[in-house]
Order: structure tokens, then sequence, then C-alpha cells
């Protein structure tokens, strides 16, 4: 497939300034769980930054309608395989990238086909190692109950519903949100330097249990 079809079913990938690698979000206003914690005060989603400031932007709005539209599309697992390897493909000269992508620095998982797609682009990826923070735990459990399976490059982390709350015991990779109660697990170390990852990949790492951020 060339850049070009894949641009035109999948969107563009992110290339955020925070974190190393690549990002790839939709909307938030299509969070299925998000969409109901946002009214919640003391939620996690309360105040969602992806719904405010640069991603009011019509440019920003237009991007995430493309790609929430393309992964209903047959050939959109090839479309993001096609996107991720000329991305990370080593280069001499310019942009190098870490391995590492991040699913939906903005929006959510849709439904078990949409997980089953990016565990599928995740296998066709073995070089990546990718992290996909979710609040949609119903869908990872229809997932896993169905006989779905999340390749060793892929890390799943469940995010707490409300600030200074316990993480879910019901999946072994998770994240949650300190404020006034101490954190658990890994503290990301962000806000200590720049507000950039940095060195740090625990989020893309399984053995890290939990990941704990600031409120922010």
């Amino acid at each position: 497939m060339l850049i070009k079809e894949a641009h035109a079913i999948a969107g563009s990938l992110g290339y955020p300034s925070k974190m190393p690698g690549t990002s790839y979000g939709i909307s938030a206003k299509a969070c299925i769980t998000g969409a109901k914690l946002n009214l919640v005060k003391g939620s996690t989603c309360h105040g969602c930054y992806a719904l405010k400031a640069n991603y009011l932007y019509k440019s920003v709005q237009q991007a995430h309608e493309k790609r929430i539209a393309g992964i209903t599309n047959d050939l959109w697992v090839m479309a993001m395989v096609t996107l991720l390897k000329a991305a990370h493909k080593p280069r001499t000269v310019g942009l190098k990238l870490s391995p590492h992508h991040r699913w939906h620095d903005s929006g959510d998982l849709q439904s078990e086909d949409h997980l089953q797609k990016i565990c599928d682009v995740a296998s066709a990826t073995p070089e990546l190692a990718h992290w996909l923070p979710t609040r949609e735990a119903g869908i990872l459990h229809r997932f896993i109950k169905a006989g779905g399976q999340v390749p060793p490059n892929l890390t799943i982390r469940v995010s707490a519903t409300m600030i200074d709350g316990s993480p879910t015991k019901a999946w072994g990779t998770t994240s949650t949100v300190h404020h006034e109660q101490e954190a658990l697990g890994q503290v990301c170390p962000a806000p200590k330097q720049e507000n950039k990852c940095g060195d740090c990949r625990a989020c893309w790492n399984r053995d890290v249990a939990n990941v704990s951020y600031h409120k922010h």
C-alpha cells in the first residue's frame, strides 16, 4: 500500500513532543465511558484536556473525524501498519524516532473489533512497543472472554476512573491519577522534566504494574 493510500484511509500519525515515537488519536467526543465520566466531578475524565485548547481547532477536529471514520475500513490495519513502518523506518539523516507508539492520546476504544484491529497492527509491527491506555474495561473484558489475544509488544493499561482512586484488580497493567493521596506504583516523572517522558518508558513496560500520573 502506498503512503498516500494509507493516509486516505487512516489519516495521519501524531508526533507528540512530550513522548517518544508516534501517536494516534481520535476525538474524545467519541469516548463511551469517558463521555459519562467527563460529567462526574472528581473523575479522571472531568474537564478532559482533549475537549479544549488545541483540540478545538478545526484542522484537529477534521483529522479526528477522518481517523474515526477509517476504523471500520477493511484496509485500516494495513494502512496503519504502512504508516507506522514508514514513520519508524531507520534513517541515516533527519527525524529518528524511538520505537514506541501510543494509541489514543485522545479518544478511546470503540468496540471489540476496534481492539482486535489494534492488536493486529501491533502483531504486524513487532519492532515497535505499543501502549494503549483505556477506560473501556468492559470492551477489554469481552474481547478476552471471546478468546482475544493481546500481542506481547502491546501494553494495555486500564485507567482508574476517579482521581486518587485505586487501580482495577481485573487487569494486570493499570494507571491511576494522584492528587491529595500518595502515588501508587511507578510515578510519572514528566512534571519534573519539562513535561516530557525523557528516558522513561514505564507506560510501555508490562513489568510495571501501575503508573501514577500527577493531576493536571
